[in-house]
């Protein structure tokens, strides 16, 4: 799970916090992907939570299929938008490596619910 903040700087939305499974490789230093260009942050900044099963199936975009990989083969994840007074101030991502899931609406819900505590407190 990471959640990037939208902090002043060169890098848009950089890794503030991850919780990481044992042998994952973190992301925060990753700064190789350009996220202002990426069409889950795009559809972030329409309002809306993204949920992928499948990711690899979610786009056709290069930019977002190198994306999958540098992340470690990203394989599904619910990405949810964290924001405050009418602006995206921050990304929650929880997600999945290796293989496609199938998402509950629990945990798709618990993901809404944990980006509105965060907005709360950015």
């Amino acid at each position: 799970m990471t959640l990037r903040r939208d902090l002043p700087g060169e890098y848009a939305f950089p890794v503030t916090d991850e919780a990481l499974a044992e042998g994952v490789a973190p992301l925060r230093e990753e700064r190789t992907v350009d996220l202002r260009t990426q069409p889950v942050v795009l559809e972030l900044r329409r309002g809306g939570q993204v949920v992928q099963d499948d990711s690899r199936s979610a786009y056709d975009d290069p930019a977002y299929l190198r994306m999958l990989e540098t992340y470690g083969g990203l394989a599904a994840q619910i990405v949810t938008p964290v924001v405050v007074e009418g602006q995206l101030r921050a990304i929650l991502s929880l997600h999945q490596l290796g293989s496609p899931r199938r998402w509950t609406e629990a945990e798709i819900e618990s993901c809404r619910t944990a980006a509105a505590r965060i907005g709360v407190l950015v």
